[in-house]
């Protein structure tokens, strides 16, 4: 019997590995993901010293086969301070007493993550500004101007 990777869940040898569904058409293999529990800070009486219930996941954003390229990019670039410089990115989750729903709760925020990324950017359009925003514009340059040449010094008439 082998174990799964970094869960320590014994899988039986004929098991299909399951998959994290993103959307219709993206999937994560949970052979990619590596789940660690740790000790957990917070309630949980005398249990919190003896069972780690905290969840931490490990997904390698940079050497995904699942991941097309730009939503690779766009995962890096949305997971900020979460991802290493070797692209690892790294979800803890504790909130909940029990290891099951911490486990679920990583993955759920895993998949919303890679969901975001999933979405491409809607492209701007570049417009004009309207005649009335530059009339705008212009009166306020020309009331700024004018402040400021009340400032200055009166021109002195010996030049």
């Amino acid at each position: 019997m082998e174990t799964r990777k970094g869960s320590g869940r014994p899988v039986a040898s004929g098991e299909e590995h399951g998959r994290l569904t993103v959307s219709p058409d993206l999937t994560i293999d949970e052979r990619e993901i590596e789940e660690r529990f740790v000790r957990s800070s917070g309630p949980g009486g005398q249990n919190v010293n003896k069972v780690s219930t905290a969840v931490q996941i490990r997904f390698d954003v940079r050497r995904s086969p699942s991941l097309p390229e730009a939503v690779r990019e766009r995962l890096l670039r949305i997971a900020g301070s979460r991802v290493s410089t070797e692209g690892i990115l790294t979800i803890e989750a504790r909130r909940f007493r029990t290891q099951e729903r911490n486990r679920q709760d990583a993955r759920a925020r895993l998949v919303a993550l890679v969901r975001q990324a999933a979405e491409p950017p809607k492209l701007r359009h570049a417009t004009r500004p309207t005649a009335g925003s530059q009339a705008r514009r212009l009166e306020e340059k020309r009331r700024r101007g004018e402040t400021k040449a009340a400032r200055r010094a009166p021109a002195s008439p010996d030049d």
